[in-house]
């Protein structure tokens, strides 16, 4: 396992970061399973969010982190602030209500790294930002960013900070992957992917700021069962997801790449996928649901995979 710092947490934080959207108490066996082959090839990072099962999905990761004695082990990343059917969430009550309660799920008095799940652009970010160095001052978190904040509103809200000498996000968490985002899976998600997003890119490159990317490899679509033909046959809710957030003649041309150029290292097409990620001038720790063992460690393998910039040319753009 290659490990990463991240501003504010004292702990190295694993490249491959571990969602825990899958686990849960009406399947406690498998959840602990999974979580325990995760930590023993050395994924000690993992990502959960205050909505993911209402809640059971907190419960569930701090108890296995209380019943194995490994809380000063692992590095907690949850979020906080989703929207609602009824109101957009991002003010200091709610960032407030959800954190106490993912600190009572997990079992914990500290998060390591709280994150924003969603933004609304049009509350400012002052409040924001005091709320969230409140509980930093606390203890209750030890860093903070915006997962689906667009890069202008990380900008805005890291001059805030520093204006007034606050501490700024530390992190952002938006999509990225070799497959490009044609149609958001959710409502209010933000993608670095696609030549509109050009200039994200190259914010991020230009300051270092650590990406959590999440859907790294598609939501399934570098596994080989999406096919130009085939896509009428998914009906599952994730498959329809993948099918139209991603399945286009572009990724598909991306798809065939990334095939040729398995072929050529002996590697899988996923591990391609994720190896571009990694190449980014850009630091990424990609969030990765791994259903076993063996898939995490699959992805794993593809950080020691180097892609040299005519590689990643090639990918994107072909001869």
């Amino acid at each position: 396992m290659h490990y990463g710092k991240i501003p504010g947490v004292a702990k190295p934080v694993a490249r491959l970061i571990q969602g825990t959207v899958m686990i849960g108490s009406d399947k406690l066996d498998y959840s602990f399973k999974l979580l325990d082959d995760i930590y023993a090839l050395g994924g000690n990072t993992f990502d959960a969010a205050h909505v993911y099962g209402q809640g059971d999905n907190e419960r569930t990761l701090g108890r296995w982190i209380e019943e194995r004695g490994l809380r000063d082990k692992v590095v907690i990343i949850t979020k906080g602030a989703h929207h609602n059917a009824d109101r957009r969430r991002v003010t200091p009550f709610d960032i407030t209500a959800d954190l106490h309660d993912s600190l009572a799920r997990l079992r914990t008095n500290y998060i390591d790294l709280y994150l924003l799940h969603r933004d609304d652009p049009a509350a400012p970010v002052g409040p924001i930002v005091e709320v969230l160095n409140e509980h930093l001052a606390a203890g209750r978190i030890h860093a903070f960013g915006g997962s689906n904040w667009s890069h202008h509103r990380i900008e805005a809200a890291n001059e805030y900070a520093a204006r007034y000498g606050l501490t700024p996000f530390a992190v952002s968490s938006p999509h990225f992957s070799l497959a490009i985002q044609f149609k958001e899976p959710w409502p209010n998600c933000i993608t670095l992917t696609g030549a509109a997003n050009a200039d994200a890119r190259a914010f991020y490159a230009s300051n270092n700021m650590p990406l959590l990317t999440w859907s790294s490899l598609a939501g399934g679509f570098f596994s080989g069962r999406f096919r130009p033909d085939n896509l009428d046959a998914f009906t599952a809710y994730l498959d329809r997801l993948c099918v139209e957030s991603y399945c286009y003649p572009e990724n598909f041309a991306r798809l065939e790449r990334a095939r040729q150029l398995a072929e050529q290292r002996g590697v899988s097409v996923a591990q391609i996928a994720m190896a571009y990620v990694m190449a980014q001038p850009f630091v990424v720790f990609p969030l990765v649901g791994c259903a076993n063992g063996d898939e995490y460690a699959a992805n794993a393998a593809a950080l020691d995979v180097r892609l040299a910039p005519e590689d990643i040319l090639w990918l994107e753009k072909g001869d």
